[in-house]
């Protein structure tokens, strides 16, 4: 049996969000991105938005959802309306308030100069208001950990089990329709993103298309996979040769492992998204393989599979515990293949916690 999930702390993660709003530029803020919006009520509808202020969170949304959100959300307070921009410009003036804070990365320029003049009417200043949500969402709480952990367990499962069966002649597109399959099979709602399985040659291009490419003795297979629980996602790579390696290959995988360990280590409370970004790289510019790793060392995962904090040279998060983040160095090599070795990594209080527990070594099939 599935031991069920913990429920979301949604009313306690918008008290911690309004207080944030009270501390600043805007007394209040919209809340339009849809994963902020869930993350704060729960809410998954293609139309709603989320006012905060220091005292009240108001769920914008149309008819369509209104039954929907008083059912499964009686705990949020409701704006019907299908001019959400009069509207809300509307309630935040008659509240009293003066000025509304937009979250930039999610509105367009068009719909940001239209919340101005709207607001100009009213003497309500309108203004970008970025990443407040985004900040809160990088700690992660007990629920949310144990969705991305139940995502990582079904995903090292099939993993897995998928690596057992490979062999030459099967294509990339088969193993990954096995893989997505299993997913499901074993209990998560979809795979967290188009999963990549990189045949040979085309293991040198990290976001490679799978297709259908055959698996050749004697070659390398990388395989990036991961499965999605209830909007939390898991990422996870290894690379396998079916069929005895060349040395250059062993090497070149033995030196990816080094680099990822370092990596791995370096993901503790306190350390910066950009010395973890570094650890790896070292590695691999310490065997002269500097040029031939073209991307970061990782990046955040939960609700979105690409999220903060961030993990790259221009990094400028702070890692505390109950972050979760991936750890993905690789070497790849232009009409060759390539090596890649990833893991969702938990930070905890005394160091970290490896999610997709799967061995790194070479294995060869």
């Amino acid at each position: 049996m599935i031991e069920p999930l913990p429920p979301h702390d949604h009313a306690g993660r918008r008290a911690r969000a309004r207080a944030l709003v009270a501390d600043s530029p805007t007394v209040a803020l919209l809340v339009t991105s849809p994963v902020n919006v869930r993350w704060l009520t729960g809410f998954t509808g293609s139309n709603g938005s989320l006012l905060l202020t220091a005292d009240e969170a108001l769920l914008v949304t149309d008819a369509r959802y209104e039954q929907r959100v008083r059912s499964h959300h009686p705990d949020v307070e409701l704006l019907i309306t299908s001019e959400p921009v009069a509207d809300v410009i509307t309630w935040v003036a008659d509240a009293g308030l003066s000025s509304l804070g937009l979250e930039g990365t999610h509105v367009s320029w068009t719909e940001a100069n239209r919340w101005q003049a709207v607001g100009e009417q009213v003497s309500v200043s309108v203004s970008a208001n970025d990443g407040l949500i985004e900040r809160l969402r990088e700690v992660k709480d007990d629920a949310e950990i144990a969705r991305i952990r139940r995502a990582c367990q079904i995903t090292t499962d099939v993993l897995a089990t998928v690596i057992d069966d490979l062999r030459p002649g099967l294509t990339e597109r088969e193993v990954r329709e096995r893989l997505e399959s299993g997913f499901i099979e074993a209990g998560a709602e979809a795979p967290a993103f188009d999963s990549i399985v990189a045949a040979g040659p085309n293991g040198a291009v990290p976001h490679h298309e799978s297709g259908d490419r055959p698996i050749e003795a004697g070659r390398l297979v990388t395989i990036d996979c991961g499965a999605r629980v209830d909007g939390y996602h898991a990422d996870c790579t290894r690379t396998v040769a079916v069929g005895e390696p060349t040395e250059e290959w062993r090497e070149i995988h033995a030196v990816v492992v080094r680099a990822q360990a370092a990596g791995r280590a370096a993901a503790v409370p306190g350390a910066s998204g950009k010395h973890v970004d570094a650890a790896a790289p070292d590695v691999i510019e310490s065997e002269g393989l500097g040029d031939r790793f073209v991307h970061g060392t990782g990046h955040g995962v939960g609700l979105e599979i690409h999220e903060d904090p961030a993990v790259g040279q221009r990094a400028t998060s702070t890692l505390a515990a109950r972050m979760t983040v991936t750890v993905e160095p690789g070497v790849y090599i232009p009409g060759n293949g390539g090596v890649r070795i990833e893991d969702t990594v938990l930070v905890t209080d005394g160091g970290h916690e490896v999610l997709t527990d799967i061995p790194h070594e070479l294995r060869v099939l």
